[in-house]
């Protein structure tokens, strides 16, 4: 039995031991509390303000949906980042390819798109440019007759014949030998075209040049003197024109066709085989492109038109965001912003494909993206590298 000595030492002692317990718990209650501040965003919160930068660009029509589609998700993307960078916002104005070429050449944006690959006289005018193919697309012969379902057959030598206006009607025989079966109306054929500099114009003229001897090289071109047809701008102005237009035809590239629920016609191939526009058959032409240049090269002659393959689409395209390889040239760049430009690059040819086959447009082919990925990773800023 304790004697009355120890019992007064283990009296005193239990205060210390209680105390020391009660500061170990609160201790304990307290971190787990701000783990799951932390956890649940109260401490240091994700939405806490960023830095922000907007890029800017313009051209082509022909890829708007897919690049208006990046610049939604991206904002997200960088502003939900843990890593650090700015959020980031990328305006890009669908103007044509002719208007964006002109554009990055007086150095007012910070890229452009076009559908048409730089001619030489072009590439003099705006040394070290880099082409990085973006996506692929086709161009479609889209048509507003109503006695007419999708799919009508059009040869690439009759859409030329229509386009030069020695075709003038939708019961012409050209059309009829290649639609048995069809009534065909006893009407005039409204051709529509673009009214703009257009890659998708130079696009379409280079099939028609390819597919018929008489459309000669002076109507190849982004911006032509059509022969036949009234104008409008850009691929949004010409599927509406066609669409309001009874027994009108004319040139869009297949996005927008899809949004539209447009008509558009088969086109016989390379092989002889008729071919819808489609992500598949648009996918077959460009698996068909071998050894393409370096992106500071010469892409002037790089098509896939017309390409083998039974199942390959005759009007299908690349099409190219237009970046200075040295990114000093533009006085509208900091190391910062040019850091927030190199960086969308590599997401829209990784990340941002993945919104691609939604809107019509093809994945790029694994050769691409590496392609693409040394064009981004030799882009500099007063000579730094950007991307490792």
């Amino acid at each position: 039995m304790a004697t009355t000595e120890e019992m007064e030492k283990l009296q005193r002692g239990r205060p210390g031991r209680s105390r020391l317990l009660i500061v170990v718990a609160v201790l304990l209650i307290a971190v787990a509390l701000i783990a799951v501040a932390v956890y649940a965003g109260w401490l240091f919160p994700s939405n806490s303000p960023k830095a922000k930068i907007a890029l800017n660009g313009a051209g082509a029509t022909f890829p708007c949906p897919l690049i208006t589609a990046w610049s939604s998700q991206y904002v997200n993307v960088t502003r939900a980042s843990t890593t650090p960078g700015p959020q980031v916002t990328v305006n890009y104005n669908c103007i044509g390819s002719g208007a964006g070429i002109t554009q990055i050449t007086s150095k007012t944006v910070d890229f452009a798109g076009t559908d048409a690959p730089l001619k030489p006289s072009e590439r003099a005018a705006a040394p070290n440019l880099l082409h990085i193919p973006e996506t692929i697309g086709a161009v479609t012969a889209s048509y507003n007759v109503v006695e007419f379902s999708t799919g009508i057959k059009l040869s690439g030598y009759t859409l030329a014949e229509i386009f030069r206006g020695t075709i003038t009607q939708w019961n012409s025989p050209n059309i009829s030998a290649d639609n048995t079966g069809i009534t065909l109306p006893a009407r005039s054929i409204q051709v529509v075209h673009r009214s703009d500099s257009s890659g998708t114009t130079f696009v379409f003229t280079s099939y028609l040049h390819l597919a018929n001897p008489w459309w000669n090289a002076s109507l190849v071109g982004k911006a032509i003197n059509w022969p036949v047809g009234i104008g409008a701008q850009g691929n949004a102005g010409v599927a509406g024109k066609i669409q309001t237009t009874p027994d009108a035809i004319g040139y869009v590239e297949l996005a927008y066709t899809v949004q539209n629920n447009m008509k558009v016609a088969q086109i016989k191939n390379h092989d002889g085989q008729w071919v819808a526009p489609t992500l598949a058959t648009t996918a077959a032409a460009a698996a068909a492109l071998a050894s393409p240049p370096s992106p500071g090269g010469d892409w002037a002659n790089v098509s896939i038109l017309d390409q083998p393959g039974s199942t390959s689409y005759p009007i299908a395209t690349l099409t190219y965001l237009l970046v200075y390889k040295e990114l000093n040239v533009l006085t509208t760049l900091n190391q910062t912003k040019a850091q927030a430009l190199v960086d969308f690059l590599w997401w829209a040819v990784h990340g941002g494909q993945d919104l691609s086959e939604a809107l019509s447009y093809p994945k790029l082919a694994a050769g691409l993206v590496t392609l693409d990925e040394g064009a981004i990773r030799s882009i500099t800023f007063n000579g730094q590298t950007l991307h490792s």
